[in-house]
């Protein structure tokens, strides 16, 4: 038995059991990411050093018997959540030699779980995009198909879970950014909703959309992990207050009697036809479970990308103003004067994608256009909300595809913005929303391909979309990636 392939639950059973130890265990994914990421590349860095040494401590509490369910579980943290004395560079050359004082709430919380971090994974620079490919450092693969992309901007983390490089990921998704990926690369993410997980130490992108979440081998895995990293936070004032509760309650429960919305517009044109075919077909098999289908609309999804894009990209030019060279970032060699050196530094720090965003922001937020664009903008989102609520007065969950193609090549989309950004149609309605909204796998299309399916909940919500994923994946035949 590969060791590696096995979900967190069945891993911590063995550490529980002592099969294995926890230094052994880690020795195995140290080992596996050596001989397969070259290749991959879904690690910016590998903290090995420090994955053994937090595996002795592990090991430690499983002997003294005061172990929790995380306690030794090799897990990759995406490379935008501070970790302290661990480089966090953004996947920028802005952020190529940050080491953060300190840690992210995150990062506390399962510091305190005595997880093992292999290492930090690669994405899109600065979380902006869908393709892992403006990664300065590590342009990922998809395990599925080396030629194809693994998605965005979490595609690092969702590689290394599907490629059995690390038990369990976290990610950070602003507009899919975990489900995405998770799709691309055949394994389950959820973003939760916003509020739920404190983003103290999450390199900001979009302020009013980030959320980590956790991306893993199954729903009951990203709801363990979830038990540990949500809860309020004085760091972050944006952190909702609400108890946690334990995310897999429900589990197990069935979903005789739930309703199921399908909203039209997400299988109308531009949706592949393999993916509308293996999402209805999921949410034929939920029927025959017991529960019911229920057709209805959301008429503003045609002006979801634009609206996210001037929400996000507005922010994101806010967000990364601070990157001066002076007070952040690399700073330029060249420049004679103060203004020359800030210029000369964003220049050189800053990769297209992310200096295409800043340039659309700061242009919606300009005098003159900040009426006709970032107000307009403002108001959409309040109809998407209307919308979502309308909805869910008379359902549970919302069942539709989380992307609208399988994993494309690698230099298929690079080159035209609006191609890639049509990519997240499925999935930025839940960010502008601030609902949860889990991905799992549904199918393969010709090609062997992964198709995910997404889950769309109610706010705060997370136990169920948790619950209904897992039903559907107990009958589902998940095909592994050959590597």
């Amino acid at each position: 038995m590969d060791i590696t392939t096995l979900g967190l639950q069945q891993t911590s059973e063995l550490l529980k059991k002592k099969e294995i130890s926890s230094v052994e265990l880690t020795q195995e994914y140290l080992k596996r990411i050596d001989e397969k990421d070259g290749e991959l590349k879904s690690y910016i860095t590998v903290t090995k050093d420090k994955a053994i040494e937090q595996a002795k401590i592990a090991q430690e509490k499983i002997d003294n018997g005061s172990a929790t369910v995380l306690t030794g579980i090799p897990m990759a943290i995406k490379d935008n959540i501070c970790t302290e004395n661990v480089l966090t560079t953004c996947a920028s050359k802005m952020l190529e030699n940050f080491i953060p004082p300190y840690n992210a709430t995150v990062m506390e919380k399962l510091d305190a779980q005595n997880i093992v971090m292999l290492g930090k994974t690669s994405m899109d620079e600065f979380a902006m995009g869908g393709s892992t490919q403006t990664s300065a450092f590590a342009k990922t693969s998809n395990p599925y198909n080396k030629n194809c992309v693994p998605g965005g901007s979490s595609g690092g983390s969702a590689t290394a879970v599907s490629a059995d490089l690390c038990v369990a990921s976290l990610g950070s998704d602003t507009g899919g950014s975990i489900r995405q990926p998770a799709a691309f690369c055949g394994v389950t993410g959820i973003k939760p909703t916003y509020g739920r997980v404190s983003r103290y130490g999450l390199v900001a992108f979009a302020s009013s959309l980030d959320q980590i979440g956790p991306i893993a081998k199954s729903a009951a895995d990203c709801g363990t992990i979830l038990n540990a990293i949500c809860g309020s936070d004085p760091h972050d004032q944006t952190c909702s207050l609400n108890p946690v509760p334990d995310f897999n309650a429900l589990i197990g429960k069935g979903v005789k009697g739930l309703k199921i919305a399908l909203p039209k517009e997400f299988f109308d044109k531009g949706i592949d036809d393999e993916i509308k075919q293996s999402v209805m077909n999921a949410a034929k098999e939920y029927e025959k479970m017991g529960a019911e289908l229920v057709e209805c609309s959301m008429p503003s999804l045609k002006f979801a990308v634009p609206d996210y894009y001037l929400l996000a990209c507005a922010e994101a030019a806010s967000n990364l103003s601070r990157y001066d060279g002076i007070k952040y970032g690399h700073r330029s060699k060249e420049g004679d004067s103060y203004a020359e050196l800030v210029i000369n530094s964003r220049s050189e720090g800053f990769g297209d994608e992310v200096k295409r965003r800043i340039l659309l922001g700061n242009y919606a937020l300009s005098s003159g256009y900040y009426d006709a664009y970032y107000a307009k903008a403002l108001a959409i989102r309040q109809r998407i909300r209307q919308e979502y609520a309308k909805i869910f007065e008379n359902c549970d969950v919302i069942l539709t595809p989380t992307t609208p193609t399988v994993a494309y090549g690698k230099n298929e989309k690079i080159t035209d913005p609006v191609a890639m950004y049509q990519e997240d149609i499925c999935t930025v309605t839940v960010n502008i929303a601030s609902l949860p909204a889990i991905s799992t796998p549904c199918g393969y299309n010709k090609d062997n391909m992964p198709i995910g399916m997404s889950l769309v909940g109610k706010p705060f919500d997370e136990q169920t979309i948790i619950s209904v994923a897992d039903a559907f994946e107990q009958n589902f035949k998940s095909v592994k990636p050959v590597l």
